[in-house]
Order: structure tokens, then C-alpha cells, then sequence
């Protein structure tokens, strides 16, 4: 049974999971199958370019963002879902050798009109390096399980 529904998150609400190393191998095996640009796959070829070095695909932080984020709260939570994400910022380069961690800002949360067994929390994620500059920034709103379906907000 999850531990942790809709009623859990309040607006402002900080929580920080992580951290995670990420390597060199990985960000080329995700290229490779992934997004294989020169910048995602080869020091030498991605010096020339405006990354200036071998960097992550944002598609790959965004990928190592959700599972942070499952393993941090989601997997026991009664996650139903999202509907979409609002926005994505590329901010910053992830190069190999950089420790991440993700910080999750609770912005909003609200009862759903429709679904009484639900409610919605709009999450600002930030991929942080070791000195707390954001990499990536990703915005969307939650699906969430209530304890008490239809109970006043």
C-alpha cells in the first residue's frame, strides 16, 4: 500500500533525493542508442561543438531525473500519472564525473474537480550539480491518489 498520497504535499514543500555519479560509460551507451550527436559520443568530436566537451544528452537527464524521482518518492506514493510536462530547460552541460541530485519544489496542489479520487501537484524538478547550479529544469504536474475520495481540500 502506498505511503504516500495527494494530502502528503503541501505548496513550498522541498525535498531532495540523490545523489547520483554519473559516468562517462553511460552518457555514451545512452547516446549510442539514444540521441547519437558527435557532442553525446566523443570528447574529440564534441570539443568542436558549442558544448565544448562531451555532455549528456538532456534527453538522458531527463531519464536519469525520473528515476531519481521514482526511487526518491513516487514508487510509494499513489502515483496515477501525469498529464504532461510543462516545461524542459537544458541550463548547463552534464559532463561525466558530475554528482547529481534533484530538488523537488511543490508549486501548487488542487483538488480534482472531475475525479474526486484524485488530486494534482505541479512539481518544479531541478537537476543540481556538486555545487548546487541547475543542469536541467523540468516542470509538470502529478497525478495523485487521495486518502479520502471526495474529501473537502
Amino acid at each position: 500500500m502506498p505511503k504516500l498520497h495527494w494530502e502528503d504535499f503541501q505548496p513550498g514543500a522541498v525535498a531532495v533525493y540523490g545523489p547520483r555519479l554519473v559516468t562517462r560509460e553511460e552518457i555514451i551507451a545512452f547516446a549510442a542508442e539514444f540521441d547519437p550527436q558527435p557532442m553525446h559520443l566523443d570528447e574529440a568530436a564534441a570539443s568542436a561543438t558549442l558544448l565544448g566537451g562531451l555532455a549528456a544528452s538532456g534527453w538522458h537527464s531527463c531519464c536519469l531525473l525520473m528515476r531519481m524521482i521514482a526511487d526518491g518518492f513516487l514508487l510509494d506514493s499513489s502515483s496515477m500519472g501525469g498529464p504532461g510536462v510543462d516545461e524542459v530547460r537544458w541550463l548547463k552541460p552534464l559532463r561525466p564525473g558530475t554528482r547529481i541530485r534533484i530538488r523537488a519544489t511543490v508549486l501548487d496542489t488542487r483538488a480534482s474537480k472531475s475525479r474526486p479520487e484524485m488530486g494534482l501537484v505541479k512539481f518544479l524538478f531541478e537537476m543540481l550539480d556538486d555545487t548546487d547550479m541547475a543542469l536541467t529544469t523540468l516542470t509538470t504536474t502529478l497525478m495523485l491518489g487521495r486518502r479520502e475520495a471526495g474529501a473537502l481540500a
